[in-house]
């Protein structure tokens, strides 16, 4: 009966509480977007790249080298020649290898070339290789193997022909129409950029670029055609990056020297769970002060909530007198006051959840195609859980005030 009558109180200042609601839910909001984004972001970085021991890059800082040959975040400064990574590749220490060239996109989804060591060696979130849903690794010149997000949001399946676009915009006036590719293959979800990237043979990449010059085909329009190219040699001049697997750890740190005193090229190898333990530290003062400023404006909001509801005692004296007359005790009405609180306060949360929900589910595309980033939308976690009992807790302790006036109200 109680719980039924703080409702239908509500329901009879609806103007006013519905203006409470919509600032708390707001704040609630800011507070569970900013930790579950922080959460996932960090999860699927992590998750992103397993039992590499180095990448290797043209000379650049360490957090681009990782940003643009792990999450596909950027471009490389400059490529290494073919020539110096065969040359790394075969030293005694190294056990494997994965090339990758990058610079061409289809559809707005970057594309990679590299070889069969990817589908061999590659692996994420603990060790785990890459699995297929469809198809197999690629074994032709054109042929595409997709990420599991490419194939789902363009609708494409095994033997579908693609275009690739020079360049890395969504919209691209330079494709490479000539040489289209055949997906052979469709990579289970992995949650990592792997997703969102299009592979296909270093071979490939070479064959569509025959005859072209700064971003531009010199060929002649239809004599640039797939048998024309693969008769040619293939070779690629130059590659962005690759990726080391060692024979042991212990080879680490001399591999990495020698690589970054290599005097023919100007080169770095990183270590990538160094780099991203690096890459936290610097995103962690941003976290703190977004922290900080979601929940100032949660306490701001509760505040407001507390000062409406004792704004509205000496209105509600006669509604108390009521209730006293009818018999309510004292207790009854301090009761009544915090259930209007938390009423207010729950309702606000599941606003504020399924604006979350509804958020994550329309931009999910956007910052997995763009940025690499998988944001789950399975929010309710052991955090959220307990940013939800920290704010029910300070809506009854900033329910106390009116709750008191309350009190006071119904004695006299």
């Amino acid at each position: 009966m109680l719980l039924r009558f703080a409702f239908k109180s509500l329901i009879a200042r609806k103007v006013s509480v519905g203006l409470t609601v919509f600032s708390i839910c707001i704040s609630v909001f800011v507070l569970l977007a900013i930790g579950h984004i922080k959460n996932e972001t960090k999860s699927s970085f992590t998750n992103t790249v397993s039992g590499v021991d180095l990448i290797v890059g043209a000379r650049t800082g360490q957090l681009n080298l990782l940003l643009y040959s792990v999450f596909r975040i950027g471009n490389a400064t400059n490529n290494i020649s073919w020539d110096t990574y065969q040359e790394l590749a075969n030293n005694r220490s190294v056990a494997w290898t994965i090339p990758i060239s990058l610079g061409d996109s289809h559809r707005g989804y970057r594309v990679m070339g590299t070889d069969g060591n990817y589908f061999e060696h590659f692996s994420y979130s603990n060790k785990q290789p890459l699995g297929f849903q469809a198809g197999k690794p690629f074994e032709d010149t054109f042929d595409a193997v997709l990420g599991a997000e490419v194939a789902k949001t363009l609708g494409y399946k095994i033997g579908d022909k693609i275009t690739l676009s020079h360049g890395l915009g969504s919209t691209s006036f330079s494709e490479h129409s000539n040489n289209p590719f055949t997906v052979v293959g469709i990579i289970n979800p992995t949650g990592t950029p792997v997703d969102q990237t299009v592979h296909v043979p270093l071979a490939g990449i070479e064959a569509i670029h025959v005859g072209w010059q700064s971003g531009v085909n010199l060929s002649g329009f239809g004599a640039n055609n797939a048998l024309a190219q693969q008769a040619k040699d293939l070779t690629p001049k130059t590659i962005t990056a690759f990726m080391v697997g060692l024979n042991s750890k212990i080879a680490t740190f001399s591999f990495q020297r020698q690589v970054n005193q290599y005097s023919s090229e100007a080169m770095m190898a990183i270590l990538p769970g160094v780099t991203l333990a690096e890459l936290w530290r610097m995103m962690s003062i941003m976290e703190n002060v977004l922290l900080a400023i979601s929940i100032l404006v949660l306490i701001a909001a509760l505040v407001g909530m507390s000062t409406m509801m004792l704004a509205t005692m000496r209105e509600r004296k006669q509604e108390f007198s009521v209730l006293r007359a009818i018999g309510a005790s004292p207790l009854f009405i301090v009761v009544l006051i915090q259930l209007e609180a938390i009423l207010t306060t729950l309702m606000s949360i599941a606003v504020a959840i399924l604006v979350l929900l509804l958020g994550i589910e329309f931009t999910q595309g956007i910052l997995s195609s763009r940025f690499g980033l998988f944001i789950s939308s399975q929010i309710f976690t052991t955090d959220l859980m307990l940013a939800l009992g920290a704010v029910v807790v300070s809506t009854i302790l900033m329910g106390i005030f009116p709750a008191v006036s309350a009190y006071r109200t119904s004695k006299a």
